[in-house]
């Protein structure tokens, strides 16, 4: 038997981090409902449950970068993180394949389908079967609003995002190669590309919602538009924040040439999300 079968798997200590995980979850549900309903002390309530489940990330994630510094985890605790990671994607991808998936039969077959309708017809006889739509008894005299359109913003976040691929790649040579300054320098340039990201994506969005009238409320086009970049813009967010924790881990001397897993998940979720977006730009963006 090879040395990892007979290795012992590590087991960490009995944690109450699930239990605070499980008490902060509850507590956000429970206040955003009561704020959705205007009910006293909601915000005060959720904003409580956010704060806790911010206090047990830190606190679990640190006892888990502990475990792993101290050197306690076999190449079996390896294989099985990977393995984890990798579903984890795999559900983000089955995550906006439904999306995609809305977006597709929206466009591609119930508008064709609802302008052929004669009942459509007799109930809402200004209805146009075009893309972009807001739906029926809004394209004439109701809600009016304008496309995005791919050249300009969405076009500088994806040249943003791509050139970010690049460079936690770099980074990542820079760390099989044991050269700490490349890693971090690395680093440091996908975690300011990931935030310029953010910020014009949120430019977007004000200017969408106060100069072109293009809302939430814009039909099913604004509903799938938002839906599809907000869970994205999401997504980048919650990569920005791994990638800031994996460059404060390097500047702390973390992580070596064979034993970087964190650092290799956090890049797998980056590549996962310049993925994402380049799709986005396509069937969202450009081909409007």
């Amino acid at each position: 038997m090879s040395q990892a079968q007979t290795e012992k798997y590590f087991l960490p200590q009995p944690s109450l981090w699930p239990i605070i995980g499980s008490v902060a979850l509850m507590a956000m549900a429970i206040g955003g409902v009561m704020a959705i309903h205007h009910m006293d002390h909601g915000f005060w309530v959720l904003s409580a449950g956010t704060a806790i489940l911010f206090f047990m990330l830190f606190g679990w994630f640190g006892e888990v970068i502990r475990d792993s510094e101290a050197g306690r985890f076999n190449k079996q605790v390896d294989s099985s993180y990977r393995w984890s990671m990798t579903w984890f994607i795999f559900s983000e991808v089955m995550f906006f394949g439904a999306f995609f998936g809305a977006l597709f039969y929206t466009r591609v077959l119930s508008v064709p389908w609802l302008g052929e309708s004669d009942t459509m017809q007799q109930l809402w006889p200004t209805f146009k079967a075009a893309w972009p739509t807001a739906g029926p008894g809004l394209t004439a005299d109701g809600l009016k609003f304008t496309p995005m359109e791919a050249w300009g913003i969405p076009a500088i976040n994806t040249l943003l995002l791509l050139s970010s691929g690049v460079t936690v790649t770099w980074a990542h040579w820079g760390l099989k190669k044991n050269n700490r300054t490349q890693l971090i320098l690395g680093l440091a340039m996908t975690v300011a590309l990931g935030i310029t990201f953010l910020f014009l994506q949120g430019y977007e969005y004000h200017h969408a919602y106060t100069e072109m009238g293009l809302t939430l409320g814009a039909g099913v086009y604004g509903a799938t538009f938002f839906l599809l970049t907000g869970f994205h813009g999401f997504h980048v967010l919650v990569g920005t924040t791994m990638l800031i924790v994996m460059l404060l881990r390097s500047m702390a001397g973390h992580f070596t040439a064979d034993h970087h897993f964190a650092f290799e998940a956090a890049s797998w979720y980056w590549h996962f999300v310049d993925v994402v977006w380049v799709l986005l730009f396509i069937v969202v963006y450009w081909l409007i």
